[in-house]
């Protein structure tokens, strides 16, 4: 299934993506795309109903972050090989983890705001792991028991903030709109090798990003039992799993955001972004 929140921002109503493209409403099934609805149980109450029998939503609505009610926004640093070479950093022999404030999530197509006085906001596309289900201490073997699905996440950072303001990495990462997550939550079922999805971003047209969540370091299952052990994952947290190379911070000469511009980033099988950059 892949699963939306559509509607007006803190008015989202939960619907699904039906097989001929339109979005039905499941706000008479359930409250929202949190909690309890998003356990095994409540995912396959979802998949057993026709989407035929849900109201169509009329128009192009726009499209909310596929969850809510997270109360963890975890991400991944320097977890693909490739990314972690542009940089000149060493390949980490643990997970690199940063919390990105909850403050920053925003739908997938929402324009991002470029700080004021920011010289090198960046781009990152990366995969996301929805959980399905309070996670504590859970092994690799399991790990994927916890998992409602992926999403698509653009992982928007402002280097100087992140690296040269002092401090931790979360200082760049959690500005408002900086976590744009959707077009929707892709059930488990749906992704075969989340090991094998091909992924890009680019701006105004111009492909920075062009790379394959096959060189990720640590893949998913390792992440959510990793995470588990120093998080209690709830029921719609987020975990962010790092990037493939191509971001601003990687070209030479860098390349960082300006206001009027425009970013389009997707995943094999998760669906498409497309943002605006315009001034904080």
């Amino acid at each position: 299934m892949k699963l939306l929140r559509y509607g007006p921002p803190g008015q989202e109503k939960p619907g699904l993506l039906a097989a001929d493209g339109t979005i039905r409403d499941l706000s008479g099934v359930i409250a929202d795309l949190s909690g309890e609805a998003l356990s095994e149980a409540g995912l396959a109450k979802l998949a057993a109903l026709d989407p035929a029998s849900l109201p169509k939503v009329d128009g192009n609505p726009r499209l909310g972050p596929p969850v809510t009610g997270m109360k963890n926004f975890v991400c991944i640093g320097l977890n693909y090989a490739d990314h972690a070479a542009e940089t000149g950093a060493p390949i980490p022999k643990e997970p690199i983890i940063f919390l990105k404030s909850l403050g920053a999530l925003s739908g997938p197509n929402d324009d991002v705001e470029v700080p004021p006085g920011s010289v090198k906001t960046d781009w990152e596309v990366e995969l996301a792991i929805i959980i399905g289900t309070r996670a504590k201490n859970v092994s690799e073997e399991d790990s994927l028991s916890y998992v409602a699905g992926y999403a698509v996440c653009n992982d928007v950072s402002e280097r100087e903030w992140q690296t040269e303001r002092g401090g931790t990495w979360d200082k760049g990462k959690g500005y408002e709109t900086f976590g744009p997550l959707g077009p929707w939550l892709v059930t488990k079922d749906e992704v075969a090798d989340p090991q094998n999805l091909a992924m890009f971003c680019e701006v105004d047209g111009h492909r920075y990003q062009d790379g394959s969540t096959r060189t990720m370091i640590f893949g998913v299952q390792k992440l959510v039992s990793y995470v588990s052990h120093f998080f209690t994952l709830h029921p719609g947290d987020v975990i962010s799993t790092g990037t493939p190379p191509g971001v601003g911070l990687g070209q030479k000469p860098q390349v960082f955001l300006k206001a009027g511009q425009s970013m389009r980033l997707g995943i094999e099988g998760l669906g498409e972004q497309t943002q605006k950059t315009v001034a904080g």
